[in-house]
């Protein structure tokens, strides 16, 4: 059954390839399907377009079609097209006539939209609790490991003395500035596309503040046509905001994986959370890092695929905007698995210590000794030539025991409580509280 359905179907060729990958991730759209449609009926109501038994009869079947998705009962039936049908079928069946009125005043253009929205602002909302959860842990092992001294690289060659609580820290501030990039995403998928219809609006008097307010949205795409663009707007907006929280995982894992080789050593794992080989039975292989690496990578291509995607679209829907679910859908799934896992492995996490005793990271103090000359009243061109010729000459021999860094996030004044300030801004301007309590009043 297709809900557009007139005297000519189309052929099964034509039906496979539109139709595409849209039932499985339609199943993942369901609950937000229902929430949507219980709100424009509620609205139907509120202007004379169903009666308060008829909007009753509705919001009872749609409370129990959602229930059912929530205990895994959903599926869409053999030979009907989506979710928005299968829902208009199972209303139709059980509940007759008014089934068929559910659909007044909207398009499956506007009713994807408001699906994808609710899905986003739902998926925003469990990365950034996960995020929270790797931070939290950021900060603890950063505030543990605040004395314990490594090295720091640049171009991938020995420079100067970190630690690794200035390590860890790093990938938390990072976190909290990854955060204000996902807020932008969930603001444009906060807004509330649903009376757009087919993107020019509707002849029927719809209230689409009201709807608005009853899915809790921020705000609503007051243009029509707007809100039909932003489908493709909202999807290229959220693939950066998950490309930059996978751009500080992708280097959190390739550390990872560099510090566990036996010529670093610097950290290491419980062997179970390593994998071994077949042939080498010395191997503890840092698989989980080097899949997280190879998902964030993928997450980090999703903006290119999006852009190619929406190039040459022009204002209204386009059916290439369907393969958008193909790239966001996973790109999310791929990156809650690479947070969780990360968050996993972390909270094992073994540290080396005292690893800058080593005479091999003599050179690492190279800069402390030209600084501790210049505090001398040595002139700082004169104390590098100085320190440049004792290495020469393999005169070289610092005090390895003494560092003594005291300025705003290095690493003896790390910064922490400033960072930890940070997130919690960036949290606080996420609406997750109100738009809980929508909801919950919605399914009363």
């Amino acid at each position: 059954m297709k809900i557009w359905q007139k005297a000519t179907d189309s052929s099964k060729e034509v039906e496979k390839f539109t139709i595409g990958r849209d039932p499985e991730f339609d199943l993942i759209l369901a609950p937000f399907d229902v929430l949507g449609s219980m709100a424009h009926a509620k609205m139907l109501c509120k202007i004379g377009l169903l009666t308060e038994e008829e909007n009753a009869l509705l919001q009872k079947g749609l409370k129990e079609i959602y229930i059912e998705i929530e205990k895994g009962l959903f599926k869409i039936d053999e030979g009907i097209e989506d979710v928005h049908s299968q829902v208009e079928f199972l209303l139709t069946e059980r509940y007759g006539e008014v089934g068929k009125k559910l659909h007044s005043g909207r398009s499956r253009n506007d009713q994807v939209l408001v699906d994808l929205k609710l899905y986003y602002r739902a998926a925003i909302r469990e990365l950034v609790h996960e995020v929270e959860a790797l931070f939290d842990l950021l900060i603890q092992l950063s505030k543990t490991h605040q004395n314990d001294l490594m090295p720091g690289y640049t171009h991938t060659q020995l420079a100067m003395p970190s630690s690794f609580g200035l390590w860890f820290g790093s990938f938390a501030e990072g976190l909290s500035e990854d955060l204000g990039l996902m807020k932008v995403a969930y603001d444009l998928s906060n807004k509330n596309p649903l009376g757009s219809a087919a993107g020019y609006g509707s002849s029927f008097p719809l209230d689409r503040t009201y709807t608005t307010e009853l899915l809790g949205f921020m705000d609503l795409h007051h243009n029509v046509i707007n809100a039909q663009n932003s489908r493709g707007k909202t999807e290229r907006t959220l693939s950066f905001a998950l490309s930059g929280i996978a751009a500080t995982l992708n280097r959190l894992s390739q550390d990872c994986i560099t510090f566990m080789n036996q010529h670093f050593a610097f950290i290491s794992f419980p062997d179970e959370l390593t994998t071994g080989s077949s042939i080498m039975p010395h191997k503890k292989n840092p698989d989980v890092f080097e899949l997280i690496r190879a998902k964030t990578n993928q997450v980090q291509g999703v903006p290119n695929s999006v852009a190619l995607l929406l190039t040459n679209t022009s204002t209204g829907y386009h059916r290439d905007l369907q393969l958008l679910k193909e790239e966001i859908f996973p790109a999310i799934e791929n990156l809650s698995d690479s947070i969780r896992m990360s968050t996993f492995m972390l909270k094992s996490i073994r540290v080396k210590k005292e690893i800058l005793s080593d005479q091999f990271y003599k050179h690492l103090f190279s800069v402390e000794v030209v600084n501790q000359l210049v505090l001398s009243g040595v002139p700082f061109r004169d104390a590098y030539k100085q320190v440049g010729f004792d290495i020469e000459n393999g005169t070289f021999q610092p005090d390895q025991s003494k560092i003594n860094h005291t300025h705003e996030g290095s690493i003896g004044n790390l910064g922490l409580d400033e960072i930890k300030g940070k997130f919690q801004k960036a949290l606080s301007q996420f609406s997750f509280q109100s738009v809980d309590k929508k909801l919950e009043q919605l399914l009363r």
